[in-house]
């Protein structure tokens, strides 16, 4: 695990090759109506109104003795969006196998974002893989939180100074535990997820309340790299 530090007051990154920009008249960017709702901007008028408006909201906290047992059932209770970003997601299924059996720690793989809660970004990420991750990490039902597995979705990897991929996924989407490797083992991807679960008791797991609560310099620094923007602003 690292701890990497984001500085959220710096302007939303550029990637390699992007000389374009954005500019609007508005006092608002061009994806905002104004401080409570988006504008949806990347979608025809007739399918705009099928999707939420809203902004997302940081999560309220229960009562301390509520949100303890709340957080206990959380980290004993992990469902794997079962979507490979990369070479590294490789790395999932032997976890599954009888060898390492994480259903017995409460962890399993579902098949769409809106029966997960956790998401493995494991190994590079491109430029076409970032609008997937960004539309299936906002379609997951909170509480949920992000494990970025292998060099190359952390720090760029082998892959840092490449036209197509980010070097930093957590500029995107907030990361709650990272594990280094290239690859990494199955027994680093099982440490990570027990540190997940640690954090989670713990209530510092808090991601998705980040997300929300910097959600212009994600959405940002998400339209400053993809530019065939033709889905909702919060995919919710």
């Amino acid at each position: 695990m690292i701890d990497n530090e984001i500085n959220y007051d710096s302007e939303p990154v550029a990637n390699a090759g992007d000389n374009s920009s954005n500019p609007t008249t508005s006092a608002y960017p061009d994806w905002r109506k104004d401080d409570n709702t988006l504008t949806n901007a990347g979608l025809p008028d007739e399918e705009q109104e099928w999707f939420c408006d809203a902004r997302p909201q940081p999560a309220r906290k229960s009562w301390q003795p509520i949100e303890d047992f709340l957080n206990w059932a959380r980290a004993n209770s992990l469902w794997i969006l079962a979507f490979g970003t990369g070479c590294g997601a490789i790395e999932l299924r032997p976890l599954v196998t009888s060898r390492y059996d994480i259903s017995r720690l409460g962890m399993q793989p579902r098949p769409t974002p809106r029966q997960a809660n956790v998401f493995m970004i494991g190994g590079y990420v491109s430029i076409k893989t970032l609008k997937r991750i960004v539309r299936s990490y906002e379609q997951m039902q909170g509480p949920k939180f992000v494990v970025a597995v292998c060099s190359c979705a952390i720090n760029g990897g082998m892959y840092w100074d490449s036209y197509n991929t980010v070097k930093r996924i957590d500029e995107y989407i907030p990361v709650d535990v990272y594990v280094t490797g290239c690859m990494p083992r199955p027994e680093a991807v099982l440490a990570g997820f027990t540190k997940l679960k640690e954090l989670i008791k713990a209530g510092k797991a808090e991601g998705q309340n980040l997300y929300a609560e910097k959600f212009d310099w994600y959405k940002e620094n998400q339209k400053k790299v993809i530019k065939d923007w033709n889905m909702p602003d919060y995919n919710w």
